[in-house]
């Protein structure tokens, strides 16, 4: 990314996820996303007309722009444009990538991006017959990938690999436990900082249990065999939920010796279809190489745990430090609302870095966010945290 114009992260918001059926269950991806964008300006001090850009990242509702919808609904001018972002998994991420490179070029001075998914409310999918005289066929996904690629279910995917690694039912339902335990610990502190629409929606995530290893080790089996078989307690469930974050060049910030976060480096990877699992290792790899940074260097690491399996592979292969990885919580204690998902890993990162615990003056630390999606896709980005005045990036 540019040495001369790097993009900040002034605020960062997100709603509770909430499973499927669950407390939000009612409300659509625009509506979810709608008081988040809101808070974001009121937290930055932005006007709404400030905002050049809104880019939002959706999975499941296959048109119909939410985004648009979420910024008339947050009460910004007509005059905003507003673009909605599908690339699965990656989706939230890969957003707010996007919203970093048009600042990183000139093209905008204010951008909210971010992700916002409902599974509860998300349309039923159907495809239109060839002929006029055959009935729609109702389907659940998409193709990710044509022939002659391998195009396997995730959860096959994510089975196989446990599998390849030898990974045992025992470890990944220890992760999930340890998952649960770091989202329990982290309650109090997110009670205060997500969105809850005029105290309208839960202070809390609604999946985040008290989660006994036996009690994750009787969770149904659900795919793969009885010895690295992936479980109900193993795979993220299906949930509803909006994150946002507004991004501002850093050099017109002002001086402040207040820290503030900056997108040091991102990268969107293609990779096999058939392991999807692996592309964010070597997007991780290219962030890290590209920044100069080494894994054992950063402060604060936020992989998407899609399934269990997943997260351990790739802590496993870039030899992150299990103590500095999703200490608010992962994706098998909250729930995974595709679109908005890799947002919340940038949301986490600037909760992680600025509001918890900021660097000392003078001093900086790093932030990396890892994603795969569906089609052989991986995101990472690189977040640097520093305290000292802006005119020195």
């Amino acid at each position: 990314m540019s040495a001369k114009r790097r993009a900040a992260i002034v605020a960062a918001r997100r709603t509770a996820v909430c499973p499927r059926g669950g407390a939000l269950s009612s409300l659509q991806a625009d509506e979810l996303a709608a008081p988040v964008l809101a808070q974001l300006l009121a937290d930055a001090g932005v006007k709404p007309g400030e905002v050049d850009h809104v880019l939002l990242g959706n999975a499941l509702y296959g048109g119909g722009n939410p985004a648009r919808l979420a910024t008339l609904r947050a009460g910004l001018p007509s005059s905003v444009p507003a673009l909605t972002i599908d690339s699965q998994c990656c989706s939230g991420l890969d957003a707010i990538l996007l919203g970093a490179r048009l600042i990183e070029s000139g093209a905008a001075d204010c951008v909210i991006a971010g992700g916002a998914e409902s599974f509860s409310r998300a349309p039923v999918r159907m495809k239109r017959p060839v002929s006029p005289k055959d009935d729609p066929v109702a389907y659940n996904r998409p193709p990710f990938a044509p022939p002659p690629f391998t195009d396997p279910d995730l959860a096959e995917a994510a089975a196989r690999l446990a599998a390849d690694r030898m990974i045992l039912r025992r470890d990944q339902a220890a992760f999930a436990v340890a998952s649960h335990e770091k989202a329990m610990a982290a309650r109090p502190f997110l009670a205060e900082r997500l969105v809850r629409n005029g105290d309208c929606w839960p202070d809390q995530d609604g999946f985040t249990r008290r989660l006994p290893l036996k009690t994750a080790l009787r969770a149904p089996l659900l795919q793969g065999d009885g010895d690295t078989g992936l479980s109900a307690a193993t795979i993220a469930c299906e949930a509803d939920g909006a994150a946002l974050v507004l991004l501002r060049p850093a050099d017109i910030l002002g001086e402040t010796s207040a820290p503030i976060i900056t997108i040091r480096a991102g990268v969107s990877l293609g990779g096999d279809p058939a392991d999807p699992a692996l592309v964010p290792i070597a997007a991780a790899r290219k962030v890290l190489n590209q920044a100069g940074i080494a894994a054992a260097d950063l402060a604060a690491i936020e992989v998407m745990e899609a399934y269990a399996v997943q997260a351990m592979v790739t802590m496993a292969d870039l030899g992150l430090d299990p103590g500095r990885i999703n200490n608010l919580g992962g994706a098998l204690a909250r729930g995974h609302p595709i679109g908005e998902s890799g947002a919340i890993l940038a949301v986490n990162l600037f909760e992680r870095l600025i509001v918890q615990e900021t660097p000392a003056e003078g001093s900086e630390r790093h932030g990396l966010a890892l994603i795969a999606a569906a089609g052989g896709l991986g995101t990472a980005m690189l977040f640097e945290c520093r305290s000292e005045k802006v005119d020195n990036f």
